[in-house]
């Protein structure tokens, strides 16, 4: 029986779909099993031959990944491993800091009803997380529904991109063991919703830059320690040259 050209296409599609899911399944466990290197450049013909399939679905596994923070694009459109450690997640850390403050003041101005009913709905999968990667993936999503709330998609994408999203996971389930954190993010994400929906963008921008601040509070300590055991194993002439 011959299915109509619809049909056809809409099989081709799934069949597609199912073997980009294969190849970003391979390569992220490459990567977070550490097999791949930090900064190893990944070639898409060499990946393609080793899983047995077209560039096609591995150039898409790849920007997958890239979205979470798993790999990095470069100029010349290929892609590397991102460094996966607590350097690069401190790095994003400074890096949000500067731009967060800066989106929260613009959602307040610019915010819809639709934008604080899903900062609200964030929060609210927060309270209900379970572990500590339900309450880190609902966190996240409150400061990409705030990003959103801007109405600058290109706001949303610098933001996404500066979250390592399985490194992420790991840092915030040891922070959750280890602290009053979720009680602590839930709180701060409800004022600073707050502020936003009132349209107050100076405190929702204050409180923001407090919030993030807190992050960096929390890690710069572990971060600073293992910087300086590193400089320490490099030797006097490597450190003084910082």
């Amino acid at each position: 029986m011959t299915l109509p050209s619809g049909q056809r296409k809409d099989e081709d599609h799934i069949r597609v779909d199912s073997v980009v899911d294969l190849a970003y399944g391979r390569i992220r466990d490459l990567v977070l099993s550490g097999e791949l290197a930090p900064g190893a450049r990944l070639g898409q013909v060499e990946l393609a031959e080793r899983f047995g399939i077209s560039r096609t679905p591995v150039r898409e596994a790849l920007r997958r990944l890239a979205g979470e923070g798993l790999v990095d694009p470069l100029s010349n459109r290929g892609f590397r491993v991102a460094d996966l450690g607590l350097d690069a997640v401190m790095r994003r850390l400074e890096v949000r800091s500067i731009l967060e403050p800066g989106i929260a003041r613009l959602a307040a101005r610019r915010r819809s009803e639709r934008d604080v009913e899903r900062l609200r709905g964030a929060i609210s999968r927060e309270e209900r997380a379970r572990d500590g990667i339900e309450a880190h993936d609902a966190s996240r999503d409150f400061h990409v529904a705030l990003a959103r709330a801007t109405g600058n998609e290109e706001i949303v994408r610098v933001l996404e991109s500066l979250w390592l999203v399985e490194v992420d996971r790991r840092l915030l389930a040891r922070r959750s063991a280890e602290s009053d954190w979720p009680s602590v993010d839930i709180r701060e994400h409800r004022e600073i919703a707050t502020a936003v929906e009132e349209g107050r963008a100076e405190d929702a921008g204050r409180l923001m830059e407090e919030h993030v601040s807190g992050a960096v509070r929390h890690w710069e300590p572990e971060w600073r320690a293992t910087t300086d055991r590193l400089d320490g194993e490099s030797g006097p002439g490597v450190a003084a040259g910082r």
